[in-house]
C-alpha cells in the first residue's frame, strides 16, 4: 500500500531528486548549500522511512522494492551532477563510476535472485559504504561554499574509501549471489 508513511518517505525522496539536481543550474555559491540540505532531507527520509515501517509494523513489498531504488537513484542523481559540473576530479571520477557500476551490478544480481526466491541481505559493511558515500557526496556538494576548509579534499578522501568498500562489498556480493546460481544450477539437474 502506497499510503504507509515508510513508503510515502521513501516516494518523497525520489521527487526530491529533481529538484536536487535542479538547483544545480542555480548561479550562486547558495545552490551548493541547497544541494547539501536536499540531499540531507532525502537521507533523513532514508533514515526513517526504515525506522517507522519497522517500528509500525509496516514492512511492505512496495517498500522493500522501492528503498534501494530511490537510495541508488540519489546516489547516482547526486554523482552524475558532481561530475557534470566538474566538482570530482578526472581521477576521482574512477571512484565514481566504480560506486556506480557496482549500483547496477547488485541491483541487477538481487533482481534475478528474487525471482527464484533468494534473498541477498544487506551486509553491515555495505551499510558503512553507503554512510561512506553519503557523507563523501555532502562535503562535495558543499564543495568551495562548505564551512570546511577542506571540503572537497574530505569529501574526494570518503569517496575513495566508499569506492573501495565499494569493490570489497560488490565482490562479497556477487561470490553469494553466484553461489546461490550455482546452487540453482545444481537444483535443476
Amino acid at each position: 500500500m502506497i499510503t504507509t508513511l515508510p513508503n510515502l518517505l521513501t516516494l518523497s525522496r525520489i521527487v526530491i531528486i529533481p529538484l536536487f539536481m535542479a538547483v544545480f543550474y542555480l548561479d550562486s555559491p547558495l545552490s551548493n548549500w541547497l544541494a547539501v540540505v536536499l540531499f540531507c532531507i532525502a537521507g533523513i527520509t532514508d533514515f526513517f522511512d526504515g525506522y517507522f515501517a519497522r517500528r509500525n509494523g509496516q514492512m511492505s513489498k512496495l517498500g522493500e522494492f522501492l528503498d534501494p531504488v530511490a537510495d541508488k537513484l540519489l546516489v547516482v542523481a547526486a554523482l552524475f551532477m558532481l561530475v557534470a559540473f566538474d566538482r570530482i576530479d578526472q581521477i576521482s571520477l574512477i571512484a565514481a563510476i566504480i560506486i556506480m557500476c557496482r549500483e547496477v551490478l547488485v541491483s541487477g544480481l538481487r533482481e534475478f535472485l528474487a525471482e527464484v526466491r533468494v534473498s541477498l541481505p544487506v551486509t553491515q559493511l555495505a551499510k558503512w559504504k553507503t554512510v561512506m558515500q553519503l557523507v563523501a557526496i555532502g562535503f562535495l556538494l558543499a564543495g568551495d561554499a562548505g564551512a570546511a576548509v577542506y571540503a572537497v579534499e574530505i569529501g574526494t578522501a570518503f569517496l575513495w574509501i566508499a569506492a573501495l568498500l565499494t569493490i570489497y562489498t560488490g565482490y562479497d556480493y556477487l561470490n553469494a549471489g553466484l553461489r546461490h546460481i550455482t546452487e540453482l544450477r545444481e537444483d535443476d539437474q
